[in-house]
Parts: C-alpha cells; sequence; structure tokens
C-alpha cells in the first residue's frame, strides 16, 4: 500500500554497547523527529544526552504496552508527524518491540522507513570464524530445558550456521548440552560484542564448554553461534 501521508515512522538501529556506533544518518533522524519512541525511556535519554539532542517528546513502546500504543503512534504518523523508535540496543523488530507497530503503519498507508544500525546478529557472526554464506538466527534461547535441548538438536542437524542469544546465567547449561549433542562441533560465544571487553571463544563445544565452566564469572550480553553440519569446528583464536 503507498503512503497517503506526509508522516512516517522511523526503525532507528542503535548502538549495542559502543555508543561510537551510532549513524550520522540515525543522528539526523533523531534530531528532526518529532516525536521519539522508545522501548525504555531512561536508557535512550541516555543516548539522547550523548548525542546532544535536546529536549523531545519520548513515548514508551515497549512488549508490555505496544499492542495498544502502536495504532496511536501510527494515527500520529497519518497525520503528518515524524516518529522514531528506538529499541533498547541493535534494530527494532529483531529479537526487539516494533513488528506490531510496523504492522499497524503498513496498514495505515504510513510510510516505515529503516535506518540501518548495529547488529548483534551480524557482528557476531562476522567475527566467529564459522560460515556466513547462509545462516539462522533462533533469536533468544528458550527458558526451559526441554525446549533448549530441541533447539539446540535442530541447530546441530541444520546446513548452515546457527545463532542465538542467550543470558549469562543459562550460557554454562546451553554449552554443557551442546558439548552432549555434538562435542566436537564448531561453536562461537560472543561476549559483549562492541564493549571494551568484548571476547570471542572458538572452538569445538567440548573446549568452550570446559573453557566457560572455568570462568570466575560470566556476565554480559551473549551471542551463541553453532556451525552447521557440514563444518565441524571453528578456527581457533
Amino acid at each position: 500500500m503507498p503512503s497517503r501521508s506526509s508522516g512516517s515512522i522511523q526503525l532507528i538501529g542503535s548502538p549495542i554497547g559502543n555508543l561510537g556506533d551510532i549513524t550520522y544518518r540515525a543522528v539526523e533522524c533523531l534530531k528532526a523527529a518529532d516525536v521519539i519512541a522508545c522501548e525504555d525511556t531512561r536508557h535512550s535519554n541516555r543516548l539522547l544526552r550523548h548525542l546532544e539532542i535536546g529536549e523531545k517528546e519520548l513515548v514508551a513502546l515497549h512488549d508490555h504496552n505496544e499492542g495498544r500504543r502502536a495504532q496511536s503512534l501510527a494515527n500520529r504518523a497519518d497525520a503528518g508527524e515524524t516518529i522514531a523508535y528506538l529499541s533498547d540496543a541493535g534494530m527494532p523488530t529483531i529479537s526487539d518491540p516494533g513488528y506490531r507497530l510496523v504492522n499497524a503503519c503498513v496498514e495505515a498507508g504510513v510510510r516505515v522507513e529503516v535506518i540501518p544500525g548495529p547488529s548483534a546478529v551480524m557482528t557476531a557472526l562476522a567475527g566467529s570464524g564459522l560460515p556466513t554464506n547462509s545462516f539462522y538466527f533462533g533469536g533468544f534461547l528458550p527458558v526451559k530445558g526441554s525446549k533448549r535441548s530441541r533447539e539446540l538438536e535442530s541447530a546441530i542437524e541444520r546446513a548452515e550456521t546457527s545463532i542465538f542469544f542467550e543470558s549469562p546465567h543459562r550460557i554454562l547449561k546451553s554449552l554443557d548440552a551442546l558439548r552432549a549433542l555434538a562435542p566436537d562441533r564448531g561453536i562461537c560465544v560472543g561476549r559483549e560484542l562492541t564493549k571494551k571487553f568484548e571476547t570471542f571463544h572458538r572452538g569445538s563445544a567440548e573446549e568452550i564448554s570446559r573453557e566457560f565452566e572455568a570462568l570466575p564469572a560470566i556476565k554480559g550480553e551473549i551471542t551463541l553461534l553453532v556451525a552447521g553440519c557440514g563444518r565441524r569446528r571453528a578456527s581457533k583464536s
């Protein structure tokens, strides 16, 4: 459906750690926006202060209110306003809120613009040492052990590289499950991507599981990658 309004919704990619990764285009769009919708207004306020962007109307849009707030924002854009949307990190809608907002705009004939930016998925894949010609992104691994095990079994059987987000509190269980399923399979764990203490842990499921068991503490954002069945090991760092 073609846009019938001068207003728009802009999905803006935001830094996943290093604030210097914001793009010039993203900054200009945030400065020009009439309204900035945010997954967490406190989090986005810190980014806006860093970018020296003055007072803006901020509207919270997160998992718990997106269903009822998406339509009102689409209506405002339909009336001519430019509304920027920031999730807490990375690209909105990619394992983050924003999907229902986009659909409300599509149904209303409101223009949706995507302002590309940082992505933990692409960052982790590029630095993993695993095949990048095709991949599967599974979002966050399930919390329940049985569902998580089934997801990891599928990753072991899949031809392409699989990518998941995982909690630091559950990564040991996921690594232990991979070690039991395929101890020689190449994997990579990316931690604190783009931040000061960014690390890539590359090796077999057996090696990385033992490496993480020996760590005194596991903190920060984690991206887990599993080689497809055509590639047995990742390159050692």
